[in-house]
C-alpha cells in the first residue's frame, strides 16, 4: 500500500497527517509553537520553531502508523501565507519571520500605492497593498534593518522555507506568492514592472511554480531527521485557503467555502481571471493550474479565541 504526507504549517502549530490513497487519514500529529509579538500590532515567528515542529510531527506520524517510510509516494505542503522569511549566503536565518497578521507596514504600504500606482497595482498582482503582504515587509526591513536586507540573498514565504529545509530546493507556489503584491496573477509570475519600482532584486524571489509541480526530493540530511525515505517527491503545495479548497473540492466554477482558522475566510473558485477595481476582494492565482480564486478574509478569528483561552482561562486549562 502507498501512501501520501501532508504537513501544514499553521500560525498557532504544525500539523501533519498520513492518508492512503483513497483520501483516508491513517495517522496525525501536531506541535504549538510560540507566536512573538515584541510590539503592539507586530507579530513574528522564529523559522527554526517551524522546522522543529515538522520534524517531531513527522516522526511522530511515521512512529504511530508503523509503516515503512519507502511506501510514501510523495509529499505536499499548506501553510500560512504572506510571512516574511529571509536567508543569508549560509541560508542561516537573518531574522525572526514577519507575518501575515503583523500590522507595522502601513507606511510601506502607502509607499507601495504611490510608487506603482492603485490602479496599476490592482490590474498587475490583483490586490491593494496590504499591511499583510509579504512586499511591504521586505520594504520595512530594507528601510528600519538595512544591514538585514544587505544579508539577504534568500526570500521565502513560511511553508517554502520549511519544505527547502525538507529538500534543498527553493521555490514558491502561484497561490502563495500571489499574496505578496509581487506577482503578476495574468501572467503567474514575478512581475518585473513592480519589483523594479520598488527596487526588489528578482534573484532574492525563489522560482514560482504550479502548486501541483513537483519541485525537488528529500535530501539524505532531512530524511535522518525525519525518519522518511531519501529521494521521496516533495511537491510544491500551496497556501492555506488554497489547500482548503483543492480539500473541500472548491475547484470549479461557482463552488465557494468558508474557513476560521487563525483567521476567517470565505474563499471562490473562478475559472476566469477576476478583479474587484475597488480593491475590496482578493483575486489569487487558484491550486488549479491556469484558474483563479476570489477571497476575503478577517484577520483574527481563532487567534482571539487563542488569546481568549491563553489570557483568561488559565484555571479551566
Amino acid at each position: 500500500m502507498q501512501y501520501l504526507l501532508g504537513i501544514d504549517l499553521g500560525t498557532s502549530a504544525t500539523k501533519t497527517v498520513l492518508f492512503d490513497t483513497d483520501g483516508r487519514p491513517v495517522a496525525s500529529a501536531s506541535r504549538e509553537y510560540p507566536l512573538m509579538q515584541p510590539r503592539n500590532g507586530w507579530a513574528e515567528q522564529n523559522p527554526e520553531d517551524w522546522w522543529q515542529a515538522a520534524v517531531q510531527t513527522i516522526r511522530a506520524v511515521l512512529r504511530d502508523a508503523k509503516i515503512d517510510p519507502g511506501s510514501i509516494a510523495g509529499i505536499g505542503f499548506s501553510g500560512q501565507m504572506h510571512g516574511l522569511v529571509m536567508l543569508d549566503e549560509n541560508d542561516c536565518v537573518i531574522r525572526p519571520a514577519i507575518l501575515w497578521c503583523d500590522g507595522r507596514t502601513g507606511e510601506e504600504c502607502g509607499k507601495i500605492t504611490q510608487l506603482i500606482g492603485y490602479e496599476q497595482l490592482l490590474a498587475a498582482c490583483g490586490n491593494p497593498a496590504l499591511t499583510g503582504f509579504t512586499a511591504g515587509k521586505i520594504l520595512w526591513v530594507k528601510k528600519n534593518e538595512p544591514e538585514n536586507f544587505a544579508r539577504c540573498r534568500k526570500i521565502l514565504l513560511p511553508k517554502d522555507y520549511v519544505r527547502y529545509m525538507l529538500c534543498g530546493v527553493s521555490g514558491t507556489d502561484v497561490t502563495d506568492a500571489s499574496g505578496t503584491n509581487l506577482l503578476d496573477i495574468s501572467t503567474r509570475s514575478w512581475s518585473s514592472m513592480i519589483l523594479q519600482k520598488l527596487m526588489i532584486p528578482q534573484e532574492l524571489l525563489p522560482p514560482v511554480h504550479e502548486s501541483c509541480e513537483i519541485v525537488g526530493s528529500v535530501t539524505e540530511t532531512a530524511a535522518a531527521l525525519t525518519g522518511l525515505k531519501a529521494g521521496t517527491p516533495v511537491a510544491c503545495g500551496s497556501g492555506d485557503n488554497a489547500a482548503a479548497a483543492a480539500g473541500t473540492g472548491v475547484v470549479v466554477q461557482g463552488k465557494a467555502f468558508t474557513t476560521l482558522g487563525t483567521s476567517g475566510v470565505v474563499y471562490a473558485h473562478s475559472s476566469s481571471l477576476q478583479i474587484d477595481r475597488l480593491g475590496r476582494v482578493h483575486t489569487f492565482c487558484a491550486p488549479v493550474p491556469g484558474e483563479y480564486a476570489l477571497m476575503s478574509c478577517t484577520l483574527a478569528a481563532g487567534l482571539s479565541l487563542h488569546w481568549f483561552r491563553d489570557t483568561l482561562c488559565a484555571e479551566e486549562i
